[in-house]
């Protein structure tokens, strides 16, 4: 009898991708999100298995919503990825994002303890419960020091699910996730935010290409082996915590520099620097330590940083031409 799997936040970049993978191995997958409409889903239907998945349309802030969704599932495995995903919006939404991102997932953990489930539970957590970080690698037991609301919501979340995996004898685990980019990723994070400019400027549509603070390095990965390795976690024999990195760092400085060589284009024509899209507390440096995944899920990344923007940089550039050349087909710009 095959798996059922319910992963939140199926819309976005890392849903996509853990749909994909866990269809391939045969899992019945329910996707929730707050809007399932096919537009909104467009990485899905991108990856060709929007109608392959059983999409629920829930607010994570409904508990009596996530109780039926639980209930009805039936879910051996949860993976909540549903979040106000970015940092940097969390200082105009603060109280949004503490709703969903924090809130939201002890509703998910009341809603499977009063269900009667058993179901092993993914927290998809982030390298910005760490704060700035100092040029060290950063492992499951550096203290946590969030200098955002959105890193305040995930470290409630955090914590509640040691709490209840310790309270309630559940099966959790958290994913401490450093940045994992591909072509899938929203167009209001800076690496596709470059990645798209880069393609318009090679074809004449783009001029310039502003950004933030070009120096900030950040430990970067690819999306879908950080999902592999989230469905590895609930595979083990006993639920911990892991550290999901790469243990190398690159500034943004470094990524709109290969972007631009990939494309072909001089990097130092078309970029400027804004202070004004500076976060009020910006990290400058972040590395993350994936002993514990190396030895105990028997994960290593395994596309690197060039790689990595190669990826998006090309898959850009096809989506610009064929958009150009008039096709319709499922697109985050369009």
């Amino acid at each position: 009898m095959a798996k059922k799997a319910l992963i939140t936040g199926v819309c976005g970049q890392d849903g996509a991708y853990l749909t994909q993978l866990l269809l391939e191995k045969g899992y019945e997958v329910f996707g929730l999100d707050m809007n399932t409409g096919s537009q909104a889903c467009w990485r899905l239907r991108y990856l060709d298995v929007y109608d392959e998945v059983r999409l629920i349309q829930a607010d994570m802030a409904d508990s009596k919503a996530l109780l039926e969704v639980v209930g009805s599932s039936g879910p051996d495995e949860i993976y909540n990825l549903a979040a106000h995903s970015s940092p940097g919006s969390s200082f105009r939404l603060p109280v949004e994002c503490g709703e969903i991102t924090g809130l939201g997932f002890v509703r998910l953990l009341e809603a499977a303890r009063e269900a009667g489930r058993h179901s092993r539970i993914f927290q998809a957590s982030t390298r910005d419960l760490y704060g700035a970080g100092d040029g060290s690698a950063y492992n499951e037991s550096r203290p946590f020091k969030p200098a955002n609301p959105y890193a305040a919501a995930k470290l409630y979340a955090h914590w509640m699910a040691r709490i209840y995996r310790e309270s309630y004898g559940m099966f959790i685990c958290n994913g401490i996730m450093f940045n994992h980019e591909s072509p899938l990723r929203g167009i209001e994070f800076v690496t596709r935010k470059i990645t798209d400019a880069v393609a318009r400027i090679s074809l004449g549509k783009e001029s310039r290409l502003t950004l933030g603070n070009i120096s900030a390095k950040v430990d970067w990965g690819y999306a879908p082996e950080y999902m592999l390795a989230a469905w590895q976690m609930l595979q083990q024999d006993a639920p911990d915590d892991y550290v999901i990195a790469t243990g190398q760092v690159h500034s943004v400085e470094e990524f709109a520099r290969r972007a631009f060589q990939v494309a072909g284009v001089k990097w130092s024509d078309y970029v400027e620097s804004d202070p004004a899209l500076m976060r009020p507390t910006d990290i400058v440096v972040q590395k993350g330590d994936y002993a514990r995944a190396r030895s105990r899920l028997d994960w290593k990344p395994q596309v690197k940083f060039d790689t990595l923007v190669e990826i998006m940089v090309e898959e850009d550039l096809k989506r610009w031409k064929r958009c150009l050349n008039g096709e319709q087909f499922p697109w985050d710009i369009r």
